[in-house]
C-alpha cells in the first residue's frame, strides 16, 4: 500500500518531517514553567521585576535583579546563598541577611530575628497571585506574560499612593 503519499495524523508531524512554527511574537511558555525574580523595598513594594523559564536557578538572575538598586540589606532564602552574591552584597555595604545552604563548606552566620523581615517579600508575591492570570500562567507567551506581571506591579504601587 505504499503509494508515496503523506497522510497527516493527529500529534504527528506530517510524514517524519519536523517543521513547527514558529512563533510570531516571542517564546511561547508553553504551561506552568514560568518564574518571578522579584525586588522589593524596605516597605513590600515591587522595584524590580524578571521572569525567566521556570528551570532557571534563583541565584543566576539575583545580581541582575538587584543592579541598579540600594539597600541597606539584602534578604534571600536559601536559594540566593552563593558566593557571587553575597560578594556582590558586601561590596555595596549591604547586610546579607540569607540563610547558608546546608551544603556549604564554610557556613556563615545570618540575623535570625532580621530574617524575620523576608514575609514582606512573600506579601508581594501574594499580592501579585490575588490576579488570577498570573496566578494561573494564563498568558500564552513570555512577553504577555511579563506584561501582566508589570501590570500588576503598577496597580499595587497605584494602589498604595492612592
Amino acid at each position: 500500500m505504499a503509494d508515496g503519499r503523506c497522510f497527516t495524523y493527529q500529534s504527528s508531524s506530517a510524514c517524519g518531517r519536523s517543521s513547527r512554527r514558529k512563533p510570531r511574537y516571542g517564546t511561547h511558555k508553553r504551561g506552568l514553567n514560568s518564574k518571578v525574580h522579584l525586588a522589593v523595598d524596605a516597605s513590600g513594594m515591587p522595584v524590580g521585576c524578571i521572569v525567566t523559564a521556570g528551570t532557571t536557578p534563583d541565584c543566576t538572575k539575583a545580581i541582575e535583579l538587584l543592579e541598579g538598586l540600594e539597600g541597606d540589606a539584602l534578604f534571600g532564602d536559601k536559594a540566593y546563598d552563593t558566593n557571587d552574591i553575597v560578594k556582590y552584597a558586601t561590596e555595596r555595604n549591604m547586610l546579607v541577611v540569607i540563610p547558608p545552604k546546608k551544603n556549604r563548606i564554610v557556613s556563615r552566620e545570618y540575623d535570625k530575628e532580621l530574617y524575620k523581615l523576608r514575609h514582606l517579600v512573600e506579601n508581594a508575591f501574594l499580592k501579585m497571585k490575588r490576579w488570577r492570570g498570573i496566578a494561573t500562567r494564563y498568558a500564552k507567551n513570555s512577553s504577555s506574560f511579563l506584561a501582566a506581571v508589570f501590570i500588576c506591579c503598577t496597580k499595587i504601587w497605584l494602589d498604595k499612593l492612592v
